[in-house]
């Protein structure tokens, strides 16, 4: 294997952590702050893209590595953990909202695996974090969360977490899965991906869903989380008090019942 082995065990129901056992000489590399806890013989060390054996190579192959991270939307660099110890040492990873953390072994998933630009929370030292470029227009423009596709590559263990409840779908040849763009958290390799147009005035205007959806089709395996993070921040946005305010939720007297506080 290219990538280090590494143990680990998830705690928790609705808000994990991953804890990651290391042996000596040991690595695991995550996204920046994404740290919870760790054993007094981790050494932390910040370093460009994601340490993989691509991006060691000159200071152009590192800038590189790290550029298309920033295209993620994400940070130019990234945190190791290293074991500098003579015996087995921990190191914890917390989601950064509530659902589930997936441990996805890439060995057993054909080497690759597609996830949503967001999710990726730590792998084995040895796993590339790059990004999957669509070649279709209609995915490039319009695809909302799915524009730009996290691409995880090689034979060690990596980690993503997702928002709410999941659900794991295996696809036959030719089966068809409509999906929110939002809900969608990985796919296998072989998946083949597109965006549609909902169709219809109604559907565009009034219908609610967004005017574009994700369409999956086999063979390969997808994951699926009921609550994209987004939807979670508008409605979290829009039940906020505005102006310093109270919001007078559920009172018959609304705003009027400020005059009797001198508001």
């Amino acid at each position: 294997m290219n990538s280090h082995e590494i143990d680990y065990k998830i705690y928790g129901d609705d808000m994990q952590f991953v804890e990651i056992e290391l042996d000596p000489k040991e690595t695991v590399i995550a996204e920046a702050g994404s740290m919870m806890m760790m054993d007094t013989n981790i050494q932390m060390e910040t370093i460009f893209g994601d340490g993989s054996s691509q991006s060691k190579g000159g200071l152009m192959d590192k800038l590189f590595g790290a550029g298309k991270r920033v295209l993620t939307g994400e940070s130019l660099f990234m945190t190791a953990y290293t074991n500098i110890g003579g015996g087995k040492q921990k190191v914890s990873f917390a989601a950064p909202y509530i659902g589930k953390i997936l441990p996805m072994d890439l060995s057993a998933l054909g080497g690759k695996l597609i996830c949503q630009k967001d999710s990726f929370l730590c792998s084995a030292k040895g796993v590339s974090v790059g990004i999957d470029f669509r070649k279709k227009l209609s995915v490039g423009f319009f695809g909302g969360e799915g524009f730009i596709l996290q691409k995880l590559e090689g034979d060690g263990l990596a980690f993503v977490h997702s928002c709410g409840a999941l659900i794991k779908k295996d696809l036959a040849y030719g089966e068809i899965l409509r999906i929110d763009t939002g809900c969608l958290v990985a796919m296998t390799k072989d998946i083949h991906y597109d965006i549609e147009f909902v169709g219809g005035i109604k559907n565009t205007f009034f219908g609610g869903e967004g005017v574009f959806f994700a369409t999956v089709s086999g063979p390969g395996t997808v994951w699926i989380q009921s609550l994209p993070f987004n939807r979670l921040a508008e409605r979290v946005f829009a039940a906020a008090p505005r102006g310093g305010g109270r919001k007078e939720e559920g009172s018959i007297l609304g705003s009027i019942g400020n005059l009797f506080d001198g508001d």
